[in-house]
């Protein structure tokens, strides 16, 4: 056999993405990621690595969200010496995440009595052992191991890994697949040139609304959230939603689809990720986008826009009456800045809280989502009188037909003996395998965690 597969995170759950592929010569993780949200497993995220750190060649990474790379300081930590796979943009996206939870990750320690996951200098001495690599690049990564990375779509970054041995046997790994079409990126490139393939099922019993509609919903909830004189707070993840909203909010105010009113970006991790689209998105960018920026340079500014850096930059903002828009994280309500300004305004009925991510259940979010008329946020009880508005659509995953037709372009390489359905929900994850294996005739397997497969060049099986 060419590879043995071991899922170790990211099999019947959303987060926490880690797939390990050994074959006859080299050990590789695909992904080293954190549980978030429902998935969140305090033993998963801080006991040792099921395996040795230090036997660990290399580390290819599909893109930048927290959990798919959450643990990369951990593994550092622990003896890994290798080296680390990203692409340009997934490199500089990685090292503002990373950094970013150092503190937060110490506040979350304190409250368990026990040593934070990592440190900021943990986080320095997993940069060093960074390397770039570009889409349609192929490169040695181990002992007989080549890599060939894809864009996917998905967010600034984002790609899928193909792993090759000496003897041709290849499987992809996708990590999470577009939405598309995207009004940034370009849309997901086939996989078709593998034996195995392990695809994200996030959404995979779901279908989103055109981007049309979407847009019509957004505009609709601004306009009438504007004219009630309100505050319209939006929890926004801080990579690739937040620069979504600015994007349509200023084609928005440009055309005079909605008043002028201040917008504030209260986000310092939101600020500088930006500065990272704006960086590379003359590169990474879908055409139509890449034109913007020639003619307007900016995408993602308007003259009413602020950002507030500073803790006392955001203070100021309460002293601004409305109507105004705050998009602040986090995305599902479960700290930053955002719990803040809901505590502030979620009690008073001109107000609006816009939801465009998708949200965990049990997180704030999702309480608020399904109706709660009270929530804790910051340790104290809040009155919900505001009115509660969810867009779907938003997100950054490709949704149940999207994810099929992924599928499809796979199998159509007649290459594909199987296709495993990971990182979703349980319902979702078995959906989608139906669905491939009713609609499109192929062999779709739910691995179980720490579950291993043998994959070979005519065979892929359980390990007994």
């Amino acid at each position: 056999m060419a590879f043995t597969l071991t899922c170790i995170g990211g099999a019947g759950k959303v987060t926490g993405s880690t797939f390990l592929v050994k074959s006859s010569q080299a050990s590789v993780l695909i992904d080293c990621g954190m549980e978030q949200g429902a998935d969140f497993c305090e033993t998963c995220v801080y006991d040792p690595f099921p395996f040795d750190a230090s036997s660990i060649d290399a580390v290819l990474i599909t893109h930048a969200h927290l959990d798919h790379i959450g643990r990369l300081p951990k593994l550092v930590r622990e003896g890994f010496t290798g080296t680390i796979y990203l692409t340009p943009p997934t490199r500089d996206l990685t090292a503002l995440i990373l950094l970013d939870s150092v503190g937060i990750l110490a506040e979350e320690a304190k409250k368990l009595k026990r040593e934070p996951l990592f440190t900021a200098e943990d986080v320095e001495a997993t940069f060093k052992q960074f390397e770039t690599i570009e889409y349609h690049e192929s490169k040695e990564v181990a002992r007989g191991l080549a890599v060939y990375f894809r864009n996917t779509g998905h967010i600034l970054g984002s790609a899928s890994i193909r792993l090759t041995d000496e003897d041709g046997t290849a499987i992809a790994f996708t990590g999470d697949i577009g939405n598309a079409p995207s009004p940034l990126l370009p849309p997901w490139e086939a996989v078709d040139d593998v034996d195995a393939l392990l695809m994200e099922s996030v959404y995979g019993n779901r279908l989103h609304p055109s981007h049309e509609d979407r847009l019509i919903m957004l505009q609709k909830v601004l306009s009438d959230g504007i004219q009630r004189g309100g505050t319209i707070l939006i929890p926004a993840f801080s990579l690739e939603r937040t620069q979504l909203m600015l994007y349509e909010f200023a084609h928005f105010f440009a055309s005079k689809a909605i008043p002028e009113v201040p917008v504030f970006l209260d986000s310092p991790l939101a600020i500088k990720i930006t500065d990272v689209y704006e960086k590379w998105g003359g590169t990474y960018f879908n055409e139509e986008a890449k034109n913007e920026i020639n003619k307007n340079k900016d995408i993602f500014s308007f003259p009413f826009l602020k950002k507030t850096a500073s803790p006392q930059q955001s203070h100021e903002i309460e002293k601004v009456p409305g109507p105004k828009i705050i998009i602040a994280g986090a995305g599902m309500s479960h700290g930053g800045r955002i719990g803040a300004w809901e505590a502030r305004y979620l009690p008073d009925p001109k107000n609006t809280l816009v939801i465009v991510g998708y949200q965990a259940p049990g997180s704030p979010g999702r309480r608020l989502q399904d109706g709660a008329k009270e929530i804790r946020l910051q340790g104290q009880p809040v009155k919900v009188a505001a009115h509660i508005e969810t867009i779907e659509g938003w997100s950054g995953h490709a949704d149940r037909d999207q994810l099929l037709a992924f599928a499809e372009a796979a199998l159509r390489g007649k290459r594909l003996k199987t296709i495993f359905v990971a990182l979703g929900e349980p319902a979702a994850e078995r959906f989608l395998a139906q669905r491939i294996h009713d609609y499109l005739g192929g062999n779709a397997i739910v691995p179980e965690p720490g579950e291993v497969f043998h994959i070979g060049a005519d065979v892929v099986k359980q390990a007994s």
